[in-house]
């Protein structure tokens, strides 16, 4: 069962090297309001993940499919990205898009934030769905097992966080207030080429 566990971990880790809008949140979170605030929001991203792995691991993922559920939560889940990004950028300039997001931030409003955001995007049930049936046929998991390498999956996503985090706080103490808005203006800008990226992509046939 440790094997399973280390083989979730590592598999996980692959997955994360390819850095997405929660990623650059908590790289921002972390510089401007610290390593604790920011980890609130990874425990956020952790529970969201866990909650969509349980949900395809029961098949829920199917659902995800059908073409008429998957545009509804893309287009959903785009805008939501996009508005944060937008407020991010905004936000420099002291305009908010969303009342009260631009106010100093608490470890129990980012954990909302964290949970508002990476529940925006549903789509990622059908995407944990594929990865466990792909394993399941390759490694021909039990139902033990395949709880045991979950758990290895979401511990992935708590350890490069959690180092995502320790990088922004250590860079907060050496970067000006100048630097810190044109940082801010440039992860708003990913996050809403992410979402842009999401509503423009084209099924495949």
């Amino acid at each position: 069962m440790i094997k399973r566990y280390f083989s979730g971990l590592r598999f996980g880790m692959l997955l994360q090297i390819a850095i997405g809008p929660m990623c650059l949140m908590v790289f921002n979170t972390a510089k401007n309001a610290g390593f604790w605030v920011a980890m609130s929001l990874v425990l956020a991203i952790a529970l969201v993940d866990a909650f969509y792995i349980a949900l395809a691991s029961i098949g829920v993922s199917r659902i995800m499919e059908k073409e008429s559920v998957k545009k509804v939560f893309k287009v959903v889940g785009s805008l939501v990205l996009i508005l944060f990004g937008l407020n991010i950028i905004l936000g420099v300039f002291g305009i908010s898009l969303i009342p009260g997001l631009n106010l100093k931030p608490t470890s129990s409003s980012v954990f909302i934030q964290g949970l508002v955001l990476t529940l925006s995007n549903p789509l990622t049930i059908a995407f944990w769905g594929s990865v466990l049936t792909t394993k399941i046929i390759e490694e021909q998991f039990d139902k033990k097992e395949l709880l045991v390498f979950s758990c290895g999956l979401v511990s992935a996503t708590l350890l490069f966080m959690t180092f995502v985090a320790i990088l922004g706080t250590i860079l907060s103490t050496f970067i000006s207030a100048a630097v810190a808005n044109v940082l801010n203006v440039c992860v708003g800008a990913l996050i809403v080429f992410f979402g842009l990226k999401m509503l423009l992509k084209k099924e495949k046939e």
